[in-house]
């Protein structure tokens, strides 16, 4: 089993994301808040913790809470948007403490709809830049992409853009737009329907595939990616019986997720991955169940496969 734990040391951005799942607000950790957190999750036995935000590189003290961590033991990573860490001097400041291993967020090729994803007009050159830093210094780089109705049907040829321009990017995620408790209530036009994403999904995973590369993809329900199930967040949770645990900046607080279960429909009944499937996310609210089929295959090899990986 692998327990990650994740904190939001701070809900400050430097973005605005029309999809956001925790927006901004004025909240901050200090430094000995983080450094308890740290040290509850090395109490746990978590194998290690996730910064996130909001934008952690916002957070004024972040360096200290990356070398605190690492000396605990316990890795640390950041998911962050890659504006700030295009700036070289606090790179190489967050390099010094001990960052090595960083989970760039990118919406798409396209400068102009990145930028209208995000309220950035810089955020592409800024994200490229972070890569190019992030490959200069041979530090551990993933790519995680929120789909929405925007991006759904060219998730592979981001893929290819950008294994093509850093071929040391070896592992990629997706996560299916949470649309219940962010700005995209606000902006319902962001809001997808499965199938817009599902072609574009399964062309990105036997692309990586085929390449020697890795994915993972959450809150996407077994039925629209059966070929790649093993590679379902909640399926690997469910089947390996890991626990997460989130440290939210708001009235959500500390929050331990043990179950990975969504929303099922009628068909999920009869459908044979039903056991290793969550579900559908916030289902019959912005997400309808009717979307939802059942699988009759057998799902013996995908608990084979992700029993026998890392």
């Amino acid at each position: 089993m692998a327990n990650l734990g994740y904190i939001q040391v701070t809900r400050l951005c430097n973005q605005k994301c029309r999809f956001c799942s925790n927006p901004e607000r004025e909240a901050t950790l200090t430094l000995d808040e983080a450094k308890a957190l740290v040290d509850d999750f090395v109490a746990r036995g978590y194998d290690g913790v996730i910064l996130t935000g909001g934008e952690p590189t916002m957070h004024p003290q972040l360096g200290e809470i990356i070398a605190y961590a690492h000396g605990r033991g316990i890795h640390a990573r950041l998911i962050s948007n890659g504006q700030r860490l295009a700036d070289p001097a606090y790179f190489q400041e967050l390099a010094a403490a001990g960052m090595d291993h960083v989970h760039v967020s990118i919406q798409s090729f396209d400068p102009a709809l990145q930028a209208f994803l995000t309220g950035n007009e810089d955020s592409l050159a800024n994200v490229l830049a972070t890569l190019d830093h992030l490959g200069r210094a041979r530090i551990n780089a993933d790519i995680n992409t929120t789909i929405n109705h925007y991006n759904a049907g060219q998730l592979d040829t981001l893929v290819r853009f950008l294994v093509e321009r850093y071929p040391f990017l070896h592992h990629f995620v997706w996560n299916n737009l949470d649309p219940s408790m962010n700005r995209a209530t606000q902006n319902p036009d962001v809001v997808h329907k499965l199938w817009e994403c599902e072609l574009s999904l399964l062309r990105a995973m036997r692309f990586l595939e085929g390449t020697g590369r890795s994915s993972r993809a959450e809150k996407i329900p077994l039925c629209y990616m059966a070929e790649f199930a093993w590679a379902s967040t909640e399926t690997r949770k469910i089947i390996k019986g890991e626990e997460r645990i989130v440290r939210f900046l708001d009235e959500k607080g500390m929050v331990r997720e043990t179950l990975f279960r969504h929303g099922k429909a009628a068909a999920c009944r009869v459908c044979r991955f039903d056991p290793i499937c969550a579900g559908m996310y916030d289902m019959d609210v912005h997400y309808s169940s009717s979307e939802l089929y059942p699988l009759f295959l057998d799902p013996e090899p995908v608990r084979k496969r992700v029993m026998a990986e890392p």
